[in-house]
């Protein structure tokens, strides 16, 4: 078709010409890359070879870069292939096109002592950066606490209220609802391993020292640093990012007193409250299965779970809440300082703030069991 770009091939002795005309822009995109994938074919079939672009109509700089790709593809041995005809509106394009280097060929990765050693040293800096981050952090939520409790009118309700509302009430349905099914799982697994030796009622034992004391405050852990350990992130992340955080400082607010505390208090608050209520809804949802599908009376059930805990695995719950739910408000504020200005970093670091959150929260609770076990609790 009359205008369309091209590239003719004209052979010159031991030597080749190739010669573009027509619109060499991105409109016709799909056609020039296809004629400059079969000309770089070419390669190691002439020793000379030169590209004609004095008939080029309209050139951009996908042509201008099409023509320098074309030029080092056709590049060999020591001989470079040559552009001839360049006008000089278009010169100053394929001379800044020429600038841009091309990617070094990757080079083949070796394992080395040197280079595992490098790896580690470097993980565990990461490591240590992290862990020096999260005390940084709560020294400054506690220098914030004392400043609040010193000068109380500082404080800030209104802020702790509207938190404390998104991370307990707006999250008792969905933490009811899982711990429910958790409890009907474990009830049910626990009637059909248990029946096998006719003790189906032991299940109720189970089932109370495991929902109050581990899975009920650490399965409501996990979806807190999931749930508002995120929004946490996002939340601070998109102030970083806006530069607000910067302009209270400016104004002479502390960050960690205006955003952090309230969001830190409402976390230590809520977390006991989630846990108590998915405890019970536990409890609920595996007594409802042991009487449906074990057989176990609603009577007997309470019978046997309150000869089976005591207050101390109760105890032993509410403890680990507030203690998991600053580790979990502190990883979140950290990774949303720490985000940059752009959108991949607050996907990044929110990530960060979930992955990091629930892997303290399962080592905190290791911790805790070895203290209590060491105490006979």
């Amino acid at each position: 078709m009359k205008g369309d770009p091209t590239l003719e091939r004209i052979a010159r002795g031991n030597g080749l010409a190739l010669c573009a005309a027509g619109p060499w822009t991105a409109r016709f995109a799909s056609e020039l890359e296809q004629m400059v994938s079969d000309a770089e074919r070419l390669k190691g079939k002439a020793a000379n070879v030169f590209i004609d672009v004095s008939q080029i109509s309209k050139l951009d700089t996908f042509g201008a870069w099409l023509i320098e790709r074309l030029r080092r593809g056709l590049t060999q041995g020591g001989i470079e292939a040559k552009i001839a005809g360049l006008s000089a509106d278009y010169s100053t394009l394929v001379e800044e096109v020429r600038r841009v280097k091309a990617a070094p060929p990757a080079e083949a990765t070796t394992v080395t002592v040197t280079g595992i050693l490098d790896q580690v040293g470097r993980t565990m800096a990461g490591v240590g950066g992290t862990i020096l981050g999260l005390v940084d952090m709560l020294g400054a939520v506690l220098a914030a606490s004392f400043h609040v409790l010193t000068h109380p009118r500082t404080f800030r309700l209104t802020s702790t209220v509207h938190h404390l509302e998104q991370v307990c009430w707006r999250a008792v349905p969905i933490v009811v609802l899982i711990t429910f099914l958790i409890g009907c799982i474990i009830s049910q697994q626990g009637i059909f391993h248990f029946r096998r030796f006719g003790a189906d009622i032991f299940v109720v034992d189970m089932l109370g020292v495991l929902v109050l004391r581990e899975i009920g405050v650490l399965l409501v852990a996990i979806m807190v640093a999931g749930r508002s350990g995120s929004a946490y992130t996002a939340e601070l992340g998109s102030m970083k990012m806006r530069e607000e955080i910067d302009a209270l400082r400016t104004m002479g607010f502390d960050p960690i007193e205006v955003l952090i505390l309230p969001r830190m208090l409402a976390l230590v608050l809520a977390l006991p409250i989630l846990a108590f209520l998915g405890a019970i809804a536990a409890l609920y949802g595996g007594g409802l299965v042991a009487w449906l599908y074990g057989g176990v009376d609603p009577e007997a059930f309470l019978l046997r779970l309150r000869d089976a805990i005591s207050i101390d695995h109760f105890t032993v719950g509410l403890i680990k809440a507030p203690v998991m739910a600053a580790v979990i408000g502190i990883v979140a504020c950290v990774e949303g300082l720490a985000v940059q200005g752009s959108a991949e970093s607050l996907g990044q670091h929110t990530t960060s703030s979930v992955v990091k959150g629930i892997f303290f929260v399962i080592v905190m609770d290791g911790v805790f069991a070895i203290f209590f076990a060491s105490i006979g609790m």
